[in-house]
């Protein structure tokens, strides 16, 4: 191996640390800017984490691209924080209270982004984001069903769906001001916990 190639092996660990930090900063920079300016352009993007649009376009092609990848990079981290709220632990009731409530928390710290993401991207993709999230809740409801605390009468992907779809509309709810954000995780568990009971 010749000293150049040398010299160009130990330049691309460097490049590639580089770039993951450009991605990073993007993406940092783009999840603030998408919740506090919906419509932001690339331009500005770029601007906010610091790089040039050259090096944004380069990682991410278009805004849509962008999105998703804030979108992914949101959505891993909120599993996480649900993970650690140990769903699988305790009664499968008391596990949903507690599983309604991060998930809110997590939802109200990323609602604008959600309603961009519906808006820009579309319901189905946006609910597809969503797969790694929902799988703790559909492992806590299949828990429920077979200790005979959630019901058995209707499909498990139905109540799953019910769960996220009353999460979002509560988030739509708050964003209209027809409903306090204090108010939404007693609301949720309220309305949850009957539709999940037994009949």
């Amino acid at each position: 191996m010749s000293a150049t190639d040398t010299r160009r092996g130990a330049g691309e660990p460097r490049r590639r640390a580089d770039a993951e930090r450009n991605i990073a900063a993007i993406i940092d920079a783009a999840t603030t800017c998408f919740i506090e300016r919906p419509q932001v352009s690339m331009a500005d993007v770029a601007k906010a984490a610091g790089v040039g649009r050259v090096t944004l376009y380069a990682h991410f092609s278009s805004r849509e691209a962008l999105l998703e990848a804030v979108l992914e990079h949101v959505i891993v981290h909120s599993a996480g924080i649900i993970e650690a709220e140990a769903p699988d632990q305790g009664a499968a009731d008391e596990a949903l209270r507690r599983l309604v409530k991060s998930s809110w928390r997590e939802l109200d710290r990323h609602r604008r982004l959600f309603e961009l993401a519906q808006r820009e991207l579309g319901p189905q993709r946006l609910r597809a984001y969503h797969d790694k999230a929902l799988a703790h809740v559909e492992r806590l409801i299949g828990r429920g069903r077979k200790e005979g605390a959630f019901r058995t009468d209707l499909p498990l992907h139905w109540l799953v769906t019910t769960f996220y779809s009353l999460l979002h509309s509560a988030g739509e709810e708050v964003n209209a001001r027809r409903l306090r954000k204090s108010d939404v995780a007693e609301v949720l568990t309220a309305t949850l916990l009957p539709a999940l009971s037994p009949p």
